[in-house]
């Protein structure tokens, strides 16, 4: 029986490979899944998965005996791969911003641990044509690529969306006729490290912000994975909803995404609802803290706001019917999401969980060099 252990933010049940796995348990073949688990994070995942402990001695266990790894994002822990183990890292967004090896002041011990992992992958999925040349600089790699979209993604265009979204509204609390802004900040680089983490920090002008929003709108607030457990929640109408185990849901229930630099643009752009950048920092995130693989004035398919005050402008002007450029828009659209069309999940498995033949095990993914071109 093929071992299979799941990575996704070291320990959640999530993103690429949660759609991934669930694909997989929907075929009903037979597996051997091991989840690694934060222990704060168990109740999300369904009962009966096998799990083991991000950073255990049985979650290590795992990791060298499995016949394929599937993680979003770096396995940052002591482990050796064996020989006949695939690795197959689905990354976790599209870089706009700079990563690792590209940002001109990287922390060493983030570089070197992510390079640890790095040398250990066969496999990098890619969301787009775009991202595939940055994702081999980001991270030096030069294995095979697949340019498949992101199976996280495939809930945006899943025949039951409408129900979904209306699900989720109701669970958080979303009226009928309410507008839900979702706004997703991404961390910054040169906050205070705690515990060798990140702090956060809201702009100086974020609760005006929040004050000044209309009766009939909902901030819902999604901080990055690196910081959401260092949230001070500002009073007025906010949902935390940062530890919602999958994004994509909210992307779903959202009417409008507020974000900065953050890779949630280019998947809540599947859904063709609007997108405000609130880039009040930018220069400085811009020139000294990261920088971008592309200027993001010259793609963002909406506008760049630097304050409160023309963030609730830009959603009165959303309420009064003003929608944003349509041509801008699509163009975003066709560079990065003509791979988000639903069935990234049937590419990714038909390449790396081909049905077994007849009482046999499923056969390992071919390692090869380059890139694979995978949309049907």
């Amino acid at each position: 029986m093929t071992a299979v252990v799941w990575s996704s933010f070291s320990g959640r049940y999530s993103d690429s490979p949660r759609a991934i796995f669930e694909a997989l348990q929907d075929r009903g073949e037979e597996f051997s899944h091991t989840w690694l688990v934060r222990e704060d994070r168990r109740g999300d995942f369904p009962a009966g998965v096998a799990t083991a402990v991000y950073g255990s001695p049985a979650g290590r266990a795992a990791l060298e005996a499995a016949d394929v790894v599937v993680a979003n994002n770096g396995i940052s822990l002591d482990w050796d791969k064996s020989p006949g183990t695939t690795y197959l890292q689905t990354w976790h967004g599209t870089p706009l911003k700079r990563m690792h090896r590209d940002v001109s002041a990287p922390t060493g011990g983030l570089l070197t641990a992510l390079d640890r992992d790095v040398a250990r992958w066969d496999h990098l999925l890619s969301p787009n044509a775009a991202s595939t040349p940055r994702l081999r600089s980001a991270f030096g790699y030069t294995g095979p690529v697949h340019e498949t979209g992101y199976p996280r993604n495939d809930v945006l265009s899943a025949p039951d969306r409408d129900r979904v979204r209306a699900a989720v509204r109701a669970r958080l609390g979303i009226a009928d006729g309410e507008t839900a802004v979702l706004y997703t900040p991404t961390w910054r680089d040169d906050l205070v490290m705690t515990e060798g983490r990140p702090d956060h920090a809201f702009p100086a002008d974020f609760d005006d912000l929040v004050g000044g929003l209309p009766a009939d709108h909902v901030l819902l607030l999604r901080l990055h994975t690196m910081v959401a457990d260092r949230l001070a929640l500002p009073s007025g109408r906010v949902v935390d909803v940062s530890d919602e185990p999958d994004v994509g849901v909210l992307y779903l229930a959202a009417d409008v995404l507020l974000t900065d630099y953050s890779s949630t643009m280019f998947d809540f752009a599947v859904t063709g609802r609007p997108v405000l950048h609130f880039t009040y920092d930018i220069e400085h995130y811009r020139d000294d803290l990261r920088g971008f693989y592309v200027d993001l004035a010259s793609i963002a398919p909406g506008p760049l706001l630097s304050t409160g005050a023309e963030v609730l402008a830009a959603l009165a002007d959303l309420a009064r019917g003003h929608g944003q450029d349509p041509v801008r828009y699509q163009r975003f659209q066709q560079t990065f999401c003509s791979l988000e069309d639903g069935h990234a999940t049937d590419r990714v498995v038909a390449r790396f969980f081909p049905p077994a033949t007849a009482g046999g095990p499923t056969p390992a993914p071919q390692i090869h060099r380059g890139v694979e071109h995978a949309h049907n």
